[in-house]
This record gives structure tokens, sequence and C-alpha cells, in this order.
């Protein structure tokens, strides 16, 4: 996977689009995991503060950690 875009340079579209391809739903939440790691969250909830270009990338990462 690639770097993040920097919230700088990048649209919020970039970003969601991002955040969407680095934590696909696959349905199967047994096999996959994504939906404790994020408290129950959906990604793109989780990720809302790099999406609206408040926090990077990084940084939202490690309240997940």
């Amino acid at each position: 996977m690639d770097e993040a875009p920097d919230i700088e340079n990048s649209t919020i579209e970039e970003r969601r689009s991002y955040v969407k391809e680095c934590f696909p739903c696959i349905a199967d939440c047994d096999m996959c995991g994504l939906c404790k790691v994020f408290h129950g969250k959906d990604p793109e909830v989780a990720y809302d503060d790099y999406i609206k270009g408040i926090r990077p990338f990084k940084e939202v990462s490690e309240d997940y950690r």
C-alpha cells in the first residue's frame, strides 16, 4: 500500500478513497477483525479527522494501536 496522501496536498475524496482501499470490508468479521481494531466503528468514521484534514493519517492510526 502506498503512503497516505498528505492532508495539505490532497482532497477529502482522495483521503476517503485511501481509507476505503486500506480497510475494505470483507463481510466476515470473524476472519477480518477490523471491527475490533476500530472498536466497532466503520474505518471511515474512525479516520474522520484524517479524511477532513484535521489530523495526519499516522496520528489517527496511533489512536487504534
